[in-house]
């Protein structure tokens, strides 16, 4: 049961870590980022509903319920399009090792507003997450990264730090989580509409191969990982798979390298160990422990 385990959350991280590569294979033929988002949500929305529907899962919701789950789509829709959109000022495989410091930064909400204790293993993942992304934003050779690259990958790392806390702090903490995610894929969609100048800014998908693309999207880094994720807490627990979750950037680094031909250079080697390093500390300390481990069931 444990080889079972832990060969669901290697598959669910590796297939988490292909968003980037199935979002620039869409920039590349001229898809924006509005488009790429919105058919991810929706084809992702779709596949949730059959599967609801296959379990046997009812859809109601009620006011209060449907207010927290509009808030989370939008929440999680200004995460997506912060990351997506990063994809154009930084290499992706950057981008992704910067976003993965999320629980550090759950660590940091849980402290300030809801008075957690913050252990000294907390303050030093903090200060490791953060010498790291210095590195990292020092660029290949010294020269520096894009400021509004970082500062969108920040802003898409802090938004789904606040989605999680809300997550676990909302009515909907209970909720199934494949219902959960189906209607926040709904609420993420509306939110592109709206972003998009309800709709005239989306693009339409006019060759099999954007469909392809647009449809693994939905499926690999979505569908996949959210049901890998689940199989894989089931069988050996939260804390580990959260650990293997520490694949995620690194698949995006090798994509970025071997595919788009991204550099890699000892000093971003460094600088990604120290976030994975900080982060595995933080997921493994007991402070947000509970907290961040949830978000395994709410997948993108």
């Amino acid at each position: 049961m444990k080889a079972k385990g832990t060969v669901f959350g290697i598959v669910s991280a590796v297939s988490y870590g292909i968003n980037p590569l199935c979002a620039l294979l869409l920039y590349e033929v001229g898809v924006n980022v509005d488009s790429v988002l919105f058919y991810r949500y929706v084809l992702a929305a779709v596949i949730l509903g059959l599967m609801m529907m296959a379990k046997g899962i009812s859809f109601g919701v009620n006011k209060t319920e449907l207010a927290s789950l509009a808030v989370l789509g939008v929440l999680f829709a200004i995460s997506s399009l912060s990351l997506f959109s990063s994809f154009h000022y930084m290499d992706a495989g950057i981008a992704s090792t910067i976003l993965f410091v999320y629980p550090v930064m759950v660590a940091v909400i849980m402290a300030v507003f809801f008075k957690e204790k913050v252990s000294l293993l907390v303050v030093f993942s903090i200060l490791l997450a953060f010498t790291g992304i210095a590195l990292l934003c020092q660029g290949d050779g010294g020269h520096a990264l894009s400021m509004i690259g970082i500062l969108l990958v920040m802003l898409s790392s802090l938004t789904y730090a606040v989605y999680i806390v809300t997550v676990n702090r909302s009515v909907l903490k209970t909720m199934s989580p494949i219902k959960l995610t189906f209607y926040v894929l709904l609420f993420c969609a509306l939110t592109i509409i709206v972003h998009s100048d309800f709709g005239s800014g989306l693009q339409m998908l006019t060759t099999p191969y954007m469909w392809g693309i647009a449809i693994a999207l939905a499926i690999i880094p979505t569908v996949i990982s959210l049901v890998t994720m689940a199989l894989s807490v089931h069988y050996i627990g939260s804390t580990p798979t959260a650990i293997l979750g520490a694949l995620e950037p690194v698949t995006a680094v090798t994509i970025g390298v071997t595919v788009f031909g991204e550099h890699l250079t000892p000093r971003l080697i460094v600088g990604m160990f120290l976030v994975i390093v900080a982060v595995t500390l933080i997921v493994v300390g007991k402070s947000v422990q509970q907290l961040v481990l949830r978000r395994v069931f709410h997948r993108y």
